[in-house]
């Protein structure tokens, strides 16, 4: 005996379900693994070469990186620019030059953080609901099986097995989509969280050296600042 057709629809649309659930965990485990390692080797190859320049005007001037450390401190560059252009009377440049600076790399950081996050919060909605879609589908598979047991009067095995069996599957399914999921969801949270550690690391960095430059004339740099090893005004 088979179930009823209106219950083989419903219970096979949960489990096609789950197999597009499946789909987009692992699209997007591997689009955030792609993404988290660029960001990574791209933050180590800036920083390497943030670090190596004489000064910090001179650290200004690197353009060949794209990843979010890099930007964070264009971010910063861009606000010490501003700041220290005469003239600039309007409100998104009214306050202290420190207040501006850090303003400018909080709302970059955070702009980089949403980068990061983007696509977690699918992660963990299919980890959490996809065991109750697969136990939704098992229900109702073995309700209606019951029902056409009943209305044939026979509980043989092999009148049971099948529509049983069949709708089990979907608990099965469902836990097996719901664990990766939740293991990528950790896995990129934990990245997340080191991400933005070392941006607010970088970040508190690039304030302290800032003290020190002036960025008016960029172009024609300070002949103080530019003997000044960046390193050791870090420590001063």
């Amino acid at each position: 005996m088979a179930i009823s057709s209106s219950t083989s629809l419903i219970v096979d649309s949960v489990l096609w379900t789950l197999v597009a659930f499946s789909v987009v965990t692992w699209t997007l485990l591997a689009v955030k693994g792609v993404q988290n390692f660029r960001a990574g080797y791209q933050n180590k190859r800036y920083k390497k070469a943030f670090w190596a320049a004489p000064d910090l005007l001179s650290a200004a001037e690197i353009n060949d990186f794209n990843g979010p450390a890099a930007r964070v401190a264009q971010a910063g560059f861009n606000a010490l620019r501003d700041a220290d252009t005469p003239g600039q009377h309007d409100l998104e440049h009214s306050g202290e030059r420190q207040d501006l600076l850090e303003r400018s790399l909080r709302q970059q950081i955070l702009k980089e953080r949403r980068s990061l996050e983007s696509g977690l919060a699918i992660l963990a909605s299919i980890g959490s609901t996809s065991p109750f879609v697969g136990l939704f589908g098992t229900v109702w598979g073995i309700m209606h099986a019951l029902t056409d047991i009943g209305r044939l009067g026979t509980a043989s095995l092999e009148v049971v097995a099948g529509p049983i069996g069949e709708a089990l599957v979907a608990t099965g399914l469902g836990i097996a989509v719901a664990v990766p999921a939740v293991l990528a969801y950790n896995f990129f949270t934990r990245r997340l969280k080191l991400a933005s550690g070392d941006l607010d690391d970088f970040a508190a960095d690039l304030i302290n050296l800032s003290r020190k430059v002036s960025f008016r004339n960029s172009n024609k740099p300070d002949v103080a600042s530019s003997v000044v090893n960046i390193k050791k005004e870090a420590f001063a």
